[in-house]
């Protein structure tokens, strides 16, 4: 597509957006009595406005039925998430049976880690990328420590080349094979929250599984941005958080996919609890613990209600829109972003794109290395209605979202830089 840097170009696209509509599904929020441009939905995704009826409704079922709640109605409580498994599969790649919403996301990966980290003499490392996020760096320490290892010793960090600021994919697949006779576990993010680069799960995955090593992903940037095919890569494990691109609320619900050939094998060991027991005894509250089939065996307690009502009204916006859809858009949409920053030919020394610039090698989020007053940039910026985020030491995170956002949204933000910089 050929882009042009005028509000009649990004208008018109925006008229022919067949998922324009879905904009009006969401509340944006106000500076001003205006619209903000929301651009942080890598962080926390907007509100539906279909979530406040969803949890009244099962606050109304509360009210009225108590503890009959849990099998009562249409989505009684009792296998609520249930319901959920099949949109969820369709986003992350997935049968139904190898999804499981539950919990939160570094609950959910201390449960895979369980399962899928099982070290032995000779053969106890993991391997991951260098400056993860927090809590898949501490995760991976705290297991590691817990089997009696350092993780100065057991973790392996890859990083980018010297002067380069993403991962070249064929680093990452030599050092799993340079290492790979003690590797235990390959582990990393699917998206990488910093730089928004997309890493090669399905190559990973293979170059992991030839060296004898599991391997599992942290799609809290993932799913719902960028495509997903969890089953046919044969992944073993994944987690991801759903208030992000999912827009289910912040402190959301989480989701985990098991490949189902783990699904039934009973010498992997995990961490039992009630509501993973074998449904049909549930009830029967006798000792010895029976795993439901498939990634339903990994839930402990039961489900939690409100928070899975927000994110099944969220994903039936999926349902609705079609993640081809969503995914088409956004790559136009991200690509456009990127136009709008090249066109104000800044020198690399001030402003740089650190997010690859290949559509399959991105999500819809664009990092701007800013390297000069880029935290005064920021607070400009949000001063004046753009919602986006900032990471230390200097950088702004860039996110177009599909659903909601616009062409305009991103001209208006890519006008406003221009004149920043044209007066800075």
């Amino acid at each position: 597509m050929t882009f042009q840097n005028t509000l009649a170009f990004a208008q018109a696209q925006d008229a022919a957006d067949s998922l324009r509509n879905f904009r009006e599904q969401f509340h944006i929020p106000q500076q001003n009595g205006q619209d903000t441009v929301y651009l942080c939905g890598n962080s926390l995704g907007l509100q539906p406005k279909s979530a406040r009826a969803a949890v009244e409704e099962e606050m109304h079922k509360w009210a009225t039925l108590g503890v009959e709640g849990h099998f009562t109605g249409d989505t009684p409580w009792f296998t609520y998430h249930k319901a959920l498994a099949g949109p969820s599969a369709r986003i992350v790649g997935a049968k139904p049976e190898e999804v499981v919403i539950m919990n939160q996301l570094t609950v959910n990966l201390h449960l895979m880690l369980v399962s899928f980290y099982q070290p032995k003499e000779g053969r106890y490392k993991i391997l991951t990328e260098a400056g993860a996020f927090p809590s898949d760096q501490y995760a991976l320490e705290t297991q590691v420590k817990f089997h009696g290892y350092t993780p100065e010793d057991a973790i392996i960090e890859i990083s980018p080349r010297k002067g380069e600021t993403t991962w070249r994919n064929e680093d990452i697949l030599q050092a799993i094979q340079e290492h790979g006779d003690e590797l235990a576990l390959v582990m990393m993010g699917g998206v990488h929250y910093y730089t928004g680069q997309v890493f090669d799960m399905a190559a990973i995955t293979q170059a992991a599984h030839a060296m004898g090593a599991l391997c599992g992903f942290d799609l809290a940037h993932a799913a719902g941005n960028v495509p997903l095919q969890l089953h046919d890569w044969d992944v073993d494990f994944a987690v991801w958080c759903t208030y992000k691109y999912m827009n289910s609320g912040p402190g959301g619900t989480s989701g985990a996919f098991v490949h189902e050939r783990h699904a039934n094998n009973p010498n992997l060991p995990r961490f039992a609890g009630w509501w993973g027991h074998d449904q049909q005894e549930r009830f029967q509250m006798k000792k010895g613990f029976i795993p439901m089939a498939g990634a339903e065996g990994w839930q402990l307690s039961n489900a939690q209600i409100l928070p899975l009502a927000v994110h099944k009204a969220s994903l039936a916006l999926f349902e609705e829109a079609g993640i081809k859809n969503l995914r088409a858009k956004s790559e136009r949409l991200t690509a456009y972003l990127e136009y709008l920053i090249k066109e104000l030919n800044q020198p690399k020394e001030l402003l740089e794109i650190i997010t690859p610039s290949a559509p399959e090698a991105r999500g819809c989020q664009i990092s701007l290395l800013v390297n000069q007053n880029g935290r005064q940039l920021f607070d400009t910026l949000m001063a004046n209605g753009f919602i986006l985020d900032w990471r230390e030491p200097n950088v702004i995170r860039v996110a177009p979202t599909p659903m909601y956002n616009t062409f305009e949204d991103v001209y208006r933000f890519g006008q406003f830089l221009a004149a920043h910089f044209r007066n800075d």
